[in-house]
Protein backbone atom coordinates (compact mmCIF):
# COMPACT_ATOMS: atom_id res chain seq x y z
CA UNK A 1 0.00 0.00 0.00
CA UNK A 2 0.74 3.69 -0.66
CA UNK A 3 0.33 5.19 3.29
CA UNK A 4 1.13 8.98 3.87
CA UNK A 5 1.93 10.35 7.42
CA UNK A 6 0.82 13.99 7.74
CA UNK A 7 3.23 15.10 10.23
CA UNK A 8 3.58 18.75 12.43
CA UNK A 9 7.17 19.44 13.31
CA UNK A 10 10.40 17.52 13.45
CA UNK A 11 9.58 15.63 17.00
CA UNK A 12 6.03 14.52 16.22
CA UNK A 13 6.55 12.16 13.12
CA UNK A 14 5.93 8.25 12.40
CA UNK A 15 8.45 6.83 14.23
CA UNK A 16 7.24 3.02 15.29
CA UNK A 17 4.29 2.91 12.75
CA UNK A 18 6.58 4.03 10.01
CA UNK A 19 9.29 1.32 11.00
CA UNK A 20 6.26 -1.31 10.78
CA UNK A 21 5.01 0.06 7.29
CA UNK A 22 8.36 0.05 5.97
CA UNK A 23 9.04 -4.05 7.67
CA UNK A 24 5.64 -5.01 5.91
CA UNK A 25 6.90 -3.62 3.16
CA UNK A 26 4.55 -0.62 2.42
CA UNK A 27 5.06 2.66 0.77
CA UNK A 28 5.58 5.87 3.26
CA UNK A 29 5.61 9.31 2.56
CA UNK A 30 5.33 12.05 5.63
CA UNK A 31 3.91 15.32 4.77
CA UNK A 32 5.43 17.98 6.81
CA UNK A 33 2.22 20.15 6.42
CA UNK A 34 3.38 22.95 8.50
CA UNK A 35 6.32 23.87 6.21
CA UNK A 36 4.88 22.42 2.48
CA UNK A 37 1.51 23.69 1.12
CA UNK A 38 1.49 20.11 -0.69
CA UNK A 39 1.96 16.40 0.50
CA UNK A 40 5.24 14.89 -1.87
CA UNK A 41 2.24 12.81 -4.51
CA UNK A 42 -1.46 13.73 -5.07
CA UNK A 43 -3.49 12.32 -1.74
CA UNK A 44 -5.83 10.80 -4.26
CA UNK A 45 -2.67 8.24 -4.60
CA UNK A 46 -2.45 7.00 -0.96
CA UNK A 47 -4.54 4.28 0.38
CA UNK A 48 -4.51 5.14 4.11
CA UNK A 49 -3.31 8.32 6.08
CA UNK A 50 -1.53 8.76 9.46
CA UNK A 51 -2.34 11.86 11.10
CA UNK A 52 0.04 12.93 14.01
CA UNK A 53 0.58 14.76 16.84
CA UNK A 54 2.28 18.37 17.75
CA UNK A 55 2.46 21.16 20.14
CA UNK A 56 0.05 23.40 18.88
CA UNK A 57 -3.64 22.77 19.35
CA UNK A 58 -6.62 22.75 17.47
CA UNK A 59 -8.23 26.01 17.96
CA UNK A 60 -4.73 27.75 17.39
CA UNK A 61 -5.67 28.53 13.67
CA UNK A 62 -4.70 32.34 13.75
CA UNK A 63 -0.85 30.78 15.48
CA UNK A 64 -0.82 27.94 12.49
CA UNK A 65 -3.31 28.86 9.58
CA UNK A 66 -2.13 25.37 8.02
CA UNK A 67 -4.72 24.00 10.05
CA UNK A 68 -7.54 25.29 8.46
CA UNK A 69 -6.64 23.27 4.97
CA UNK A 70 -5.51 20.52 6.91
CA UNK A 71 -9.26 20.62 8.74
CA UNK A 72 -10.83 20.89 5.42
CA UNK A 73 -8.89 17.61 3.88
CA UNK A 74 -9.22 15.62 6.78
CA UNK A 75 -13.29 16.11 5.83
CA UNK A 76 -12.66 15.17 2.33
CA UNK A 77 -10.48 11.93 3.44
CA UNK A 78 -13.48 10.73 5.70
CA UNK A 79 -16.19 11.48 2.86
CA UNK A 80 -13.92 9.63 0.40
CA UNK A 81 -13.67 6.87 2.58
CA UNK A 82 -9.63 7.06 3.11
CA UNK A 83 -8.87 5.15 6.24
CA UNK A 84 -7.85 7.52 8.36
CA UNK A 85 -5.96 7.04 12.05
CA UNK A 86 -5.55 10.44 13.83
CA UNK A 87 -3.00 10.55 16.80
CA UNK A 88 -3.30 12.73 20.43
CA UNK A 89 -3.82 16.38 17.97
CA UNK A 90 -4.47 14.13 14.96
CA UNK A 91 -7.47 12.53 16.81
CA UNK A 92 -8.54 16.13 17.88
CA UNK A 93 -8.32 17.35 14.52
CA UNK A 94 -10.77 14.66 13.31
CA UNK A 95 -12.78 14.80 16.17
CA UNK A 96 -13.03 18.29 15.05
CA UNK A 97 -13.87 18.18 11.42
CA UNK A 98 -16.90 15.69 12.67
CA UNK A 99 -18.38 18.93 14.97
CA UNK A 100 -17.45 17.52 18.16
CA UNK A 101 -15.95 19.41 21.19
CA UNK A 102 -12.08 19.77 21.64
CA UNK A 103 -10.75 21.90 24.33
CA UNK A 104 -8.32 22.20 27.36
CA UNK A 105 -8.64 18.48 29.07
CA UNK A 106 -10.97 18.26 31.98
CA UNK A 107 -7.44 17.15 33.65
CA UNK A 108 -3.76 16.32 33.33
CA UNK A 109 -2.37 12.53 31.46
CA UNK A 110 1.53 12.28 31.22
CA UNK A 111 3.15 8.93 31.29
CA UNK A 112 1.06 5.87 31.62
CA UNK A 113 -2.58 5.81 32.08
CA UNK A 114 -5.28 3.15 32.72
CA UNK A 115 -7.57 2.90 30.22
CA UNK A 116 -10.73 0.63 29.56
CA UNK A 117 -12.78 -0.32 26.47
CA UNK A 118 -15.62 1.02 26.24
CA UNK A 119 -19.07 -1.66 24.97
CA UNK A 120 -18.43 -0.11 21.37
CA UNK A 121 -15.39 -1.90 21.18
CA UNK A 122 -16.42 -5.37 21.45
CA UNK A 123 -16.70 -5.53 17.06
CA UNK A 124 -14.42 -2.74 16.59
CA UNK A 125 -11.65 -4.11 13.66
CA UNK A 126 -8.64 -2.06 15.59
CA UNK A 127 -9.47 -2.13 19.00
CA UNK A 128 -11.84 -4.97 19.87
CA UNK A 129 -8.68 -7.67 20.36
CA UNK A 130 -7.65 -5.61 22.78
CA UNK A 131 -7.65 -6.37 26.67
CA UNK A 132 -10.37 -4.80 28.68
CA UNK A 133 -8.15 -2.65 30.66
CA UNK A 134 -4.61 -2.02 29.64
CA UNK A 135 -2.21 1.19 30.14
CA UNK A 136 -1.24 3.58 27.64
CA UNK A 137 0.85 6.76 27.20
CA UNK A 138 -0.14 9.58 26.78
CA UNK A 139 0.83 13.87 26.91
CA UNK A 140 -1.85 16.02 25.78
CA UNK A 141 -2.97 19.08 26.98
CA UNK A 142 -6.33 19.39 24.83
CA UNK A 143 -9.13 16.51 24.84
CA UNK A 144 -11.87 15.25 22.71
CA UNK A 145 -15.43 14.46 22.66
CA UNK A 146 -16.63 11.71 20.61
CA UNK A 147 -18.55 12.60 18.02
CA UNK A 148 -22.38 12.66 17.67
CA UNK A 149 -22.07 10.27 14.78
CA UNK A 150 -19.32 8.21 16.21
CA UNK A 151 -18.65 5.16 18.58
CA UNK A 152 -16.39 5.41 21.63
CA UNK A 153 -14.14 2.47 21.92
CA UNK A 154 -11.75 3.43 25.23
CA UNK A 155 -11.89 6.01 28.37
CA UNK A 156 -9.68 6.96 30.98
CA UNK A 157 -10.96 8.28 34.40
CA UNK A 158 -10.01 12.06 33.09
CA UNK A 159 -11.55 11.71 29.03
CA UNK A 160 -12.16 9.53 25.92
CA UNK A 161 -9.17 8.01 24.42
CA UNK A 162 -10.21 6.60 21.23
CA UNK A 163 -13.17 6.19 19.15
CA UNK A 164 -14.23 5.28 15.14
CA UNK A 165 -16.26 7.33 12.83
CA UNK A 166 -18.17 5.70 10.21
CA UNK A 167 -16.21 2.69 9.12
CA UNK A 168 -12.41 4.09 7.91
CA UNK A 169 -11.52 6.42 10.62
CA UNK A 170 -10.01 6.08 14.18
CA UNK A 171 -8.84 9.09 16.60
CA UNK A 172 -6.83 8.02 19.63
CA UNK A 173 -5.78 10.46 22.28
CA UNK A 174 -2.61 8.63 23.21
CA UNK A 175 0.54 7.84 21.71
CA UNK A 176 1.20 4.48 20.90
CA UNK A 177 3.99 5.52 18.02
CA UNK A 178 6.62 6.83 20.04
CA UNK A 179 10.45 6.38 21.20
CA UNK A 180 12.24 7.26 24.45
CA UNK A 181 14.31 9.72 22.56
CA UNK A 182 11.20 11.67 20.94
CA UNK A 183 9.69 12.01 24.64
CA UNK A 184 12.84 13.32 26.04
CA UNK A 185 13.01 16.01 23.40
CA UNK A 186 9.25 16.66 24.18
CA UNK A 187 9.73 17.36 28.21
CA UNK A 188 13.11 18.25 28.25
CA UNK A 189 13.08 21.46 30.73
CA UNK A 190 9.54 22.19 30.01
CA UNK A 191 8.01 23.41 33.29
CA UNK A 192 4.63 21.95 33.29
CA UNK A 193 6.56 18.38 33.48
CA UNK A 194 8.14 18.57 36.57
CA UNK A 195 8.05 15.15 36.86
CA UNK A 196 9.73 14.20 33.65
CA UNK A 197 11.61 11.98 35.03
CA UNK A 198 9.77 9.51 36.54
CA UNK A 199 8.10 10.15 33.54
CA UNK A 200 10.46 9.28 31.61
CA UNK A 201 11.96 6.30 33.87
CA UNK A 202 8.99 4.72 33.74
CA UNK A 203 8.67 4.63 29.76
CA UNK A 204 12.01 3.08 29.78
CA UNK A 205 11.06 0.38 32.14
CA UNK A 206 8.37 -0.44 30.37
CA UNK A 207 8.81 0.64 26.28
CA UNK A 208 9.91 -2.67 24.89
CA UNK A 209 6.23 -3.71 25.85
CA UNK A 210 4.46 0.01 24.49
CA UNK A 211 6.16 -0.81 20.99
CA UNK A 212 4.61 -3.84 20.63
CA UNK A 213 1.85 -2.42 21.85
CA UNK A 214 1.85 0.26 18.82
CA UNK A 215 3.23 -2.11 16.23
CA UNK A 216 0.15 -4.57 17.20
CA UNK A 217 -2.50 -1.48 16.87
CA UNK A 218 -0.68 0.06 13.99
CA UNK A 219 -1.15 -3.28 11.97
CA UNK A 220 -4.23 -3.82 12.80
CA UNK A 221 -5.24 -0.37 11.21
CA UNK A 222 -3.12 -1.27 8.24
CA UNK A 223 -4.98 -4.96 8.06
CA UNK A 224 -8.66 -2.70 7.67
CA UNK A 225 -6.66 -0.37 5.05
CA UNK A 226 -5.35 -3.26 2.57
CA UNK A 227 -8.93 -4.89 2.85
CA UNK A 228 -10.49 -1.83 2.15
CA UNK A 229 -8.23 -1.69 -0.71
CA UNK A 230 -9.04 -4.63 -1.88
CA UNK A 231 -12.41 -4.24 -2.13
CA UNK A 232 -12.46 -1.08 -4.36
CA UNK A 233 -10.02 -2.24 -6.58
CA UNK A 234 -11.63 -2.28 -10.28
CA UNK A 235 -11.01 -5.21 -11.72
CA UNK A 236 -8.10 -5.40 -14.19
CA UNK A 237 -5.92 -3.11 -12.41
CA UNK A 238 -3.01 -3.80 -10.43
CA UNK A 239 -2.57 -2.87 -6.67
CA UNK A 240 -0.15 -0.51 -5.32
CA UNK A 241 2.35 -2.39 -3.27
Amino acid sequence: MRLLSLVHGPHVRSEVFGDVARADRHSLDEWSVHVDPEPPHPVESYDAVFVFGGHMNVDEEGRHPWLVPEDVLIRELVERGVPLLGVCLGGQLLAKAAGAWVGPSPGREAGFVRVRLSDGAEADPVFGSLPREFDVFSVHEYAFEVPEDGVELARSSVCAQAFRLGDLAWGIQFHPEIRIGQIEEWLHDDPAFPDADEILAELRARYDEWRDFGSRLCRAFLAVADAHRGSVLVPGTAPNP
